[in-house]
C-alpha cells in the first residue's frame, strides 16, 4: 500500500478544486476546454506549478496568457475551498507528455510495422 505525504494529497486538492473552478466559474473565453494533470508545490508551499493539457493547440498561446491572467482570481476562489497556512501564487505550465508519448507510440508503430514488411519479404 503506497502512502501518500502531505504536500501529494494537498497537490492533489488543488488540482481538483482548479478543475472545478476553471469548468464552473471561470468566464475567460480564451480558457476552453484545459485538463489540469498534476500540481507540483515548492517544500514551502509558496509556488505551485500547476500542469494542463488541451486538445485545442491551435489557440495554446491564448489558453496560456487566459491562464496566467486569471491566475489571481483562480488562487482567491481556491482559498476559499482550501485552508492551509500558505495560499501558492499558480503558475501554469503545458503538460506535453501526452503528445510526446502519443508521437513515441506512433514511431513504434511505424517501427514495428516496417520490421514485419522486412520478415515478410526475408520469408518470401
Amino acid at each position: 500500500m503506497k502512502t501518500f505525504s502531505r504536500s501529494d494529497r494537498i497537490s492533489e486538492q488543488i488540482r481538483r478544486d482548479l478543475a472545478e473552478i476553471i469548468h464552473a466559474e471561470l468566464k475567460d473565453p480564451r480558457v476552453g476546454m484545459v485538463s489540469l494533470t498534476a500540481v507540483e508545490l515548492t517544500p514551502d508551499y509558496a509556488h505551485a506549478k500547476v500542469f494542463f493539457t488541451t486538445l485545442d493547440m491551435a489557440h495554446l498561446p491564448e489558453i496560456e496568457q487566459g491562464l496566467a491572467r486569471a491566475a489571481g482570481f483562480l488562487r482567491r476562489e481556491l482559498g476559499h475551498r482550501i485552508r492551509i497556512h500558505t495560499l501558492p501564487q499558480l503558475h501554469f505550465l503545458h503538460d506535453d507528455s501526452l503528445e510526446r508519448g502519443a508521437s513515441l507510440s506512433r514511431l513504434i508503430d511505424e517501427a514495428a510495422a516496417l520490421s514485419r514488411e522486412s520478415e515478410e519479404e526475408g520469408e518470401n
